[in-house]
């Protein structure tokens, strides 16, 4: 964070935004901090891991998202280096084959071979693993995180995690000790915390494995009947993954990294082991999981989460960070339907920023988004208003769109408002999409009608620039006075009459955006439906 004043420092201190809270646990964990001192490597070390087992999703995405906000935390509270390292599972073994990719039946014949060894469906990389891999880089890449990319099959078989190894295999038995008592009988008759690569099928064996030689890395096991003495290192085996975290955290000497909720046993496991290993587990959280639209866990084999491509279709990057960052340790859907309120819920945070105190500033989603540095645009309309206005207009351009704005924003044009230039793009794709398949306009009923009559004689006697405020006047007070229950009723009755909608605008504003001749159009048009 490059604009770390004393007062930002001292806010974030105490700051009970959830990205200083974590990032105040690494202080707590080197006392040294305090003194201007810092960890005997010379830095902080974060660390996100990624199964490439299927393609990635925002829940993917996150995990980098908001370690990356407790690292620039971190940054602001003292003055040690960070490293970032995302982690890719890649030499796991290929479980099942995912739902939502080609060639299945020729994946199936790689079942149980490491992913950097199954072809990519996609015939575009050299594995399953380099594709899934250079996925999630591209996206990375395109947010400007700052990271490092490790393979897990690289350090494997480049030898990193060799010393390591030798040290699972010393401490074996008190590895099985912390693993044995979590496995069902049946599973513990076979369990092995190193998982030898087959030298004659080349898949990832799941078998009883015997200790030789710890310090020369060599273990026995059988495979299709044949004992066989292998080394463990240099890529010829890896290891079951609650010992991998551990193992990897203890060779890297990882400070932090977070996971599911799911994942809470697998942390408390791991992080035994790693005391096993002579290491200190690293800190972290638990944050919950994201849902589908049917409330069901996202999974990278069923493809039944938002894309990464999709989200960015109708809505922009920081629409996506304000999702994650709110609320971690809630469990939100994430489906394409919460993407107009993110966007609009990001911009009226990002509106507030600048007058704000810097103790409220650091609670503020966009301080996190933009690194302290939250751009000073504002938005001079919603993009739920955006998706009325083009929802009306049917097929339209952005050209024809900024023709209206200039009804409600007098010096409406591209290059005043850059963003809402892009947002505009963004709400006529989703009404595109998802907004004209739904729009139902009714006709209006009993006392609706006389309602909508006088609507239409009040918006006749204005000037055709009122202001919204003027419009939404005469609109509040029919409502009134129109022999409706509730003001709810009556707005109601708009929405649905009028833009074919259950929900929809602040109707004063809708109508100074959409002009007040358009909508006596849109009024006509609903009379002219009573029979």
């Amino acid at each position: 964070m490059s604009n770390v004043t004393p007062e930002l420092r001292a806010a974030a201190l105490v700051s009970k935004a959830w990205p200083y809270e974590e990032a105040r646990k690494l202080l707590k964990r080197y006392p040294q901090i305090a003194e201007g001192g810092a960890p005997e490597k010379g830095h902080v070390l974060f660390e996100t891991g990624y199964g490439p087992s299927g393609l990635p999703h925002i829940g993917t995405f996150n995990e980098v998202l908001r370690t990356t906000m407790v690292r620039r935390a971190f940054e602001s509270l003292c003055d040690v280096p960070t490293r970032l390292i995302a982690f890719s599972d890649d030499m796991d073994g290929l479980r099942k084959v995912p739902d939502n990719v080609p060639n299945q039946e020729m994946l199936r014949e790689h079942l149980g071979k490491p992913l950097t060894q199954v072809p990519d469906p996609f015939e575009k990389y050299e594995s399953f693993a380099h594709h899934n891999n250079a996925r999630l880089r591209e996206f990375l890449d395109q947010f400007g995180f700052e990271y490092e990319f490790a393979s897990s099959t690289d350090y494997y078989t480049g030898g990193r995690f060799d010393d390591a190894l030798r040290k699972v295999l010393r401490h074996y038995s008190g590895i099985m000790d912390v693993m044995l008592p979590t496995l069902r009988a049946e599973r513990q008759a076979t369990y092995s915390p190193v998982l030898p690569i087959s030298p004659n099928s080349g898949i990832v064996l799941q078998v009883p494995v015997e200790v030789v030689d710890a310090e020369a890395g060599l273990i026995a096991f059988e495979d299709a009947g044949e004992r066989i003495v292998q080394s463990v290192l240099g890529g010829k085996a890896k290891l079951q993954w609650k010992v991998d975290w551990a193992m990897r955290w203890v060779a890297l000497d990882v400070d932090y990294e977070m996971a599911g909720k799911d994942l809470i046993d697998s942390v408390t496991q791991s992080g035994k082991i790693a005391r096993v290993l002579g290491g200190r587990p690293p800190e972290g959280f638990n944050y919950e999981m994201f849902l589908d639209e049917k409330g069901e866990k996202i999974s990278k084999s069923k493809g039944n989460g938002l894309s990464l491509e999709q989200w960015l279709t109708y809505g922009p990057e920081e629409s996506i960070a304000f999702y994650a960052y709110r609320e971690p340790k809630k469990a939100k859907q994430l489906h394409l339907g919460v993407i107009p309120r993110a966007i609009d819920e990001y911009w009226q945070f990002r509106g507030n920023y600048a007058g704000q105190a810097v103790e409220q500033r650091l609670g503020n989603p966009v301080h996190h988004i933009h690194n302290g540095e939250p751009p000073a645009e504002t938005l001079p309309v919603t993009f739920g208003l955006l998706l009325n206005l083009v929802g009306v207009m049917g097929e339209a351009t952005k050209e024809q769109v900024w023709g209206y704005l200039t009804n409600y924003v007098p010096d409406a044009n591209p290059e005043t408002y850059p963003a809402l230039d892009r947002l505009i793009g963004y709400a006529l794709a989703y009404a595109r999409d998802f907004v004209a398949p739904t729009l139902n306009k009714r006709a209006p009923v009993g006392v609706e009608i006389e309602a909508l009559q006088r609507l239409d004689a009040e918006l006749a006697a204005l000037p055709a620039d009122a202001t919204a405020e003027a419009i939404q006047d005469q609109v509040y007070e029919i409502g009134k006075t129109g022999g409706f229950e509730n003001l709810r009723d009556w707005f109601k009755a708009l929405y649905e009459t009028l833009l074919g909608s259950e929900q929809g605008p602040r109707m004063g504003s809708f109508i100074a955006l959409y002009g007040i001749a358009n909508s006596r159009k849109l009024i006509a048009e609903a009379l002219a439906k009573v029979a």
